[in-house]
């Protein structure tokens, strides 16, 4: 008996331990901090959060953004709230009245973000008044990008649609087909994008003419990231396409095995291109011709993004951890679990990165503020359901 409890109250012991997370710099304003998604900023930041959880009472599916001391969050029920990113404390709150899935954008001050119900919203965050809404029919699930004025997404009506930023008037409406779930990425006057009818297509901004299209062997939900003149995309198919910006032709291709929901990150400064698949695992690839340099393997898929910070990647699991891995090896130096494995919930979305804080949100419903120089992370709300199991555990033995 005293054998058994003194075994259970080590592995309690054992779980308080765990903790860890990480960061590096500017306003992360979209999805993957900028309109090429590359997930990297590479300005020095010596901004340093408290630590601290904030309940945002539903699951988190979309990616935060910081615009100024903020960060800004919006929950699967729809509610948009403004959070001090230092102590984590709310702002204000402002209710959609849909369901959102997509992640939010802001640009001068106005934050845009899609619903279930098929509109996309300008809101105004300095005004705290919602500016416009289109309706496209269909649900967004397409996270926008904000190209010279123009806001530009695509619906699960299989339209990609291009909105004037102050006024919500249609300027680019162009149908692909099947549901646009892919975020599109611009360049140089280009639209990139994948759509579930198998395709990656480019799109002329000026002629809305196509430009060429790669059909693939499954639906692509995930979002190009371009870098260096080639367009890197991930498909259901499990592979990850590197493909010529200017003609859709392939450049090399990489098998991994299963589904790529995640969409990739790309370090051009080391040649590297990082994503995540269903298989549970990070892979790193060279950029130039493929080749296969590592892999980390979770405990379940990873549809979550990579973020970039210095020699860092960060990314999430659907095992409920996230993952501070050295990107140049692999090798996994932190890992954060708020669920203290008994209240595992996935954290699909993108982490957040800025000076020497990481900001992680997941399907629990909850945003945490780490300190990257410390390698602390908040205590949990489930850390104490832990203890309380344990403790029951315990008595009843």
């Amino acid at each position: 008996m005293s054998r058994n409890k003194s075994i259970l109250i080590l592995f309690m012991i054992l779980i308080i331990s765990i903790s860890p997370i990480y960061g590096a710099s500017a306003d992360w304003a979209m999805f993957q901090q900028d309109e090429s998604h590359e997930g990297f900023i590479e300005e020095a930041s010596d901004f340093v959060t408290n630590l601290w959880s904030f309940n945002m009472g539903s699951s988190i599916y979309s990616t935060p953004v910081i615009h100024g001391d903020n960060i800004y969050v919006v929950s699967n029920d729809g509610i948009l709230k403004s959070i001090d990113m230092e102590d984590g404390t709310q702002d204000w709150s402002y209710n959609l009245g849909t369901k959102v899935t997509a992640s939010p954008v802001i640009v001068n001050n106005t934050l845009f973000v899609g619903g279930e119900d098929g509109s996309m919203y300008a809101y105004d965050i300095q005004n705290k008044n919602l500016k416009w809404q289109y309706d496209t029919s269909k649900p967004i699930e397409s996270t926008a990008s904000v190209n010279n004025g123009t806001v530009y997404f695509g619906s699960d009506n299989g339209h990609v649609y291009g909105l004037d930023s102050v006024d919500g008037s249609n300027v680019y409406d162009v149908a692909v087909g099947g549901k646009i779930i892919s975020s599109p990425t611009v360049v140089n006057q280009t639209i990139y994008v994948g759509s579930t009818n198998n395709e990656i297509v480019a799109l002329d901004i000026n002629s809305k003419n196509q430009t060429w299209s790669y059909t693939t062997g499954d639906e692509v939900r995930s979002s190009p990231a371009v870098s260096n003149g080639t367009v890197f995309i991930g498909s259901s198919d499990g592979t990850l396409y590197a493909l010529n910006q200017t003609d859709g032709s392939v450049n090399w291709k990489y098998d991994s095995s299963n589904k790529i929901l995640s969409s990739p990150t790309v370090d051009e400064y080391n040649n590297n291109v990082y994503v995540g698949s269903d298989s549970g695992n990070v892979s790193c690839l060279d950029t130039r011709d493929g080749t296969f340099k590592w892999a980390y393997s979770t405990g379940d898929k990873v549809q979550s993004t990579p973020a970039l910070y210095n020699g860092g990647l960060v990314v999430g699991s659907n095992d409920g951890s996230a993952y501070i891995l050295n990107k140049f090896t692999g090798e996994c130096n932190f890992s954060f679990n708020p669920g203290y494995f008994f209240f595992n919930s996935p954290i699909s979305a993108s982490p957040v990165i800025y000076g020497d804080s990481l900001f992680i949100s997941g399907h629990d419903g909850y945003l945490y503020s780490l300190n990257d120089q410390k390698n602390e992370a908040p205590a949990s709300i489930f850390l104490y359901y832990a203890i309380v199991i344990i403790i029951v555990f315990i008595a009843v033995i």
